[in-house]
C-alpha cells in the first residue's frame, strides 16, 4: 500500500537542491552587486514608487484612481527604459536587467510593468527568486 510519506506533499516545500545559487542558471553571481535581490526589497521598493504614483496623482490629478494607474505604468515604463530602475528601487539599492533574449528595453519594461498589474505573476516565482513577470520579460531584479 502506499503511503503519503512516499507521495509527498505540497506541505514539503518545493524540490531543492543541495548547494544550489539562486540566480545561476540567469549567469548572476551568488553574492554582491549584481545578485539577485533579497525579496524584502521587492516590496519596499514597490511600496515607495506606488506612494509617489499617489502623491503625484493628489497633486496633479486630485487623486483620481485612473491616474494613479497610468502614472505607476508611465513611471515604470520610463524609468526602467532609462536607468534600469524605478525611484523605490534606486532607493532601496535595486535594478533591473535584461538576461536572456535581445529585445530592446522599453519593450520589456512595457511587458513586466503590464504583468505586474495582474498582481498574479508578481506572486509565483521560480527557484532563481524571480518572479513570473521578470521571467516572461526576460528580465531580473539584482542587487545595485
Amino acid at each position: 500500500m502506499i503511503d503519503r510519506k512516499d507521495l509527498g506533499s505540497w506541505m514539503d516545500g518545493s524540490p531543492a537542491e543541495e548547494g544550489y545559487v539562486k540566480g545561476s542558471a540567469l549567469g548572476l553571481p551568488a553574492t554582491g552587486r549584481g545578485a539577485v535581490a533579497p525579496f524584502w526589497r521587492r516590496p519596499l521598493s514597490l511600496l515607495a514608487d506606488w506612494g509617489l504614483c499617489l502623491l503625484v496623482s493628489a497633486l496633479l490629478f486630485s487623486g483620481d484612481a485612473l491616474a494613479n494607474l497610468a502614472l505607476f505604468v508611465v513611471m515604470n515604463v520610463l524609468f526602467l527604459s532609462l536607468f534600469g530602475a524605478t525611484p523605490g528601487q534606486f532607493a532601496v539599492r535595486v535594478r533591473v536587467l535584461p538576461v536572456r533574449g535581445r529585445s530592446p528595453m522599453v519593450l520589456r519594461a512595457l511587458v513586466r510593468t503590464a504583468l505586474m498589474l495582474l498582481l498574479l505573476p508578481a506572486v509565483v516565482w521560480n527557484r532563481d527568486r524571480q518572479p513570473l513577470h521578470d521571467v516572461v520579460a526576460g528580465t531580473a531584479t539584482v542587487t545595485a
